[in-house]
């Protein structure tokens, strides 16, 4: 994925989705289009205290304060590596090299809930005023937006990414987590 709207969306939908199911973002994702103007970060980031009010009390999304300022905080932050970079996109995948890692997992529990190119995201998008950012969810967003190919390699999509990505398969690399 390389739109940088969809990358935006895809940063605030992970960030709602900490420490809820994924299901549950995924049945609120338009609601949260609505609601959001469709992740156009140019108008979150004018967002106001009534609109911030209004947001909390609409049942389509996550009525989570923290995540609703981080939301419009992550705008105004998304606006300026774009000001910064020229697109949010070169910024992100910087982290993997400009190019998918495609990972080859034999079974779930090999995949790793984070990574040392997930920390340095994190702690990279924490200095530059971002929130709901952390290495966790990092990752999951790199998983989510095609950074990383994390299928095991019995999957069918592992063989269709790889070939869509037409790169090499790496050998695994980064923190293995016992939490998942």
């Amino acid at each position: 994925m390389h739109d940088d709207r969809l990358l935006f969306e895809f940063l605030i939908l992970e960030g709602a989705q900490a420490g809820l199911s994924w299901l549950t973002i995924l049945k609120k994702r338009d609601g949260y289009r609505r609601a959001f103007h469709d992740f156009d970060a140019t108008k979150i980031a004018r967002y106001t205290d009534k609109k911030r009010a209004t947001l909390l009390a609409d049942a389509s999304i996550v009525r989570n304060r923290a995540k609703i300022d981080a939301a419009i905080r992550n705008a105004k932050a998304f606006l300026a590596v774009q000001d910064e970079l020229g697109s949010f996109d070169r910024y992100v995948w910087q982290f993997t090299g400009g190019k998918p890692t495609v990972n080859r997992w034999k079974s779930m529990r090999d995949v790793p809930a984070r990574t040392r190119e997930s920390d340095a995201m994190s702690k990279d998008l924490l200095a530059r005023g971002f929130k709901f950012v952390g290495s966790t969810i990092c990752y999951a967003f790199m998983q989510a937006t095609g950074m990383v190919n994390d299928h095991t390699v019995d999957c069918w999509r592992w063989k269709a990414v790889q070939k869509k990505s037409r790169l090499p398969a790496v050998q695994p690399r980064g923190l293995r987590s016992p939490s998942r």
